[in-house]
């Protein structure tokens, strides 16, 4: 049986040498390496949207690979894609890296320099257990995502007042109202408003998740807030301080998990670039930015798009700017932002009409929102543009922007 290998490789030097090592497998089928961590789960996705038996039955991770450290990009993998053996090539071959590794989701480790007979054993040993994961799901999309593999949308401003939190928790009462799953993540760490809009006074936050090693569903249980509406809420802290306490590792766990749990997960990402939410934004299917009809707002939302290239957490034409607060005889309108930030536009803008709100942000309940409201109807149609609500036979409808990462006026 053709075994299809994928090295994950930031180094040039070394790809060629992993890949004409792998050359020589009898039964293996090398794939091009691949030179970054967003690249190869991008590729992951890409390929698990169309079947399981798209999927490569091995990946090799290099130690050096970036800007994900390996052992995270690991774990990533291993969640995401739990039919993929990942193999980790290391020149550190310590008890304590191979212990991390393995609790990684790791399948084996293959010492640097490379030795033919290490490689092929281990190679061999990843496949062998990625073909009896294989057949223990079955085939399609589904089994090679482990289970419902829920979308993950991330919600951010390029500068405060830009309307995130209503934005997402419109998109996420929307997602609940067509009968999905839905979990909705305030990652406003320092200044979260989720459960002031939503009237919540509840002592738990993604804060008390720091401490835990492995997050199941258990711990996640007592860790969210389930809300009237449906939702299951995971809250900020309630004390700003403490959002040092939230790493990127925490946050792409927690994330990896509530995928496997919540066929939605809209995350409130706020207006600031931290590790946290640069995390959530990297790991998302699809990542909205809120930008307002004006020289000031868009200059800003510029500046985070280019910022985000730079830092490889999301490329330009794979963010999807929301336009708040349009209007028809404003000067900027939305294809000319698209032009200005190089980006998608959403389909869908959010009209000026603060009054529509007043009521609903004033009494904390914005669930309460009148469904005539014409900020709310554009909200929830944008919802349906982005492939978050299912349509009346029960089937979610498709994104206009794709499945490779899947992809108002408010606060």
């Amino acid at each position: 049986m053709t075994t299809r290998i994928l090295p994950a490789v930031g180094d040039p030097d070394a790809a060629r040498s992993i890949v004409s090592l792998l050359g020589r497998l009898p039964d293996g089928e090398p794939a091009p390496p691949v030179g970054d961590s967003t690249s190869l789960v991008d590729m992951l996705a890409r390929l698990a949207a169309e079947s399981l038996d798209e999927l490569p039955e091995v990946v090799l991770v290099h130690e050096r690979i970036g800007p994900l450290p390996a052992l995270e990009l690991i774990r990533d993998v291993a969640l995401r894609f739990p039919a993929v053996g990942v193999v980790l090539v290391t020149a550190d071959t310590s008890p304590g890296l191979y212990s991390a590794a393995m609790d990684s989701g790791a399948r084996g480790l293959v010492a640097l320099p490379l030795v033919y007979e290490e490689l092929a054993q281990r190679v061999q040993a990843a496949a062998g257990w990625a073909a009896g994961v294989r057949q223990h799901l079955g085939h399609g999309p589904e089994a090679a995502l482990g289970g419902p593999g829920g979308t993950v949308v991330t919600v951010s401003g390029a500068k405060g007042g830009v309307g995130t939190t209503v934005t997402a928790i419109q998109l996420a009462l929307a997602s609940a109202a067509s009968g999905h799953s839905v979990a909705l993540v305030d990652l406003d760490l320092q200044g979260g408003d989720v459960a002031s809009y939503l009237d919540v006074q509840f002592r738990r936050s993604i804060v008390d998740l720091a401490a835990i090693r492995d997050i199941g569903a258990r711990v996640l249980q007592d860790a969210v807030f389930n809300h009237e509406t449906g939702v299951a809420l995971l809250l900020a802290p309630a004390e700003g301080e403490r959002a040092e306490d939230v790493s990127d590792r925490l946050v792409r766990q927690t994330l990896g998990a509530l995928r496997q749990r919540y066929e939605t997960v809209v995350v409130d990402c706020g207006t600031q670039v931290n590790t946290a939410n640069a995390a959530a934004i990297e790991s998302a299917d699809t990542t909205l930015l809120l930008a307002l009809p004006d020289v000031v707002t868009v200059r800003a939302t510029k500046r985070m798009v280019r910022l985000w290239d730079r830092l490889q957490i999301r490329k330009a034409e794979e963010t999807i700017i929301v336009v708040n607060r349009h209007t028809r005889t404003t000067e900027i309108q939305p294809p000319l932002v698209s032009k200005i930030t190089a980006t998608k536009v959403a389909r869908t803008a959010i009209p000026a009409n603060f009054k529509e709100l007043q009521g609903a942000v004033d009494a904390g309940r914005m669930q309460d929102l009148d469904a005539k409201s014409s900020v709310k109807q554009a909200l929830w149609a944008l919802a349906g543009e982005l492939g978050l609500v299912k349509d009346v036979q029960g089937d979610a409808k498709q994104s206009r922007f794709g499945s490779g990462r899947r992809h108002g006026r408010a606060k």
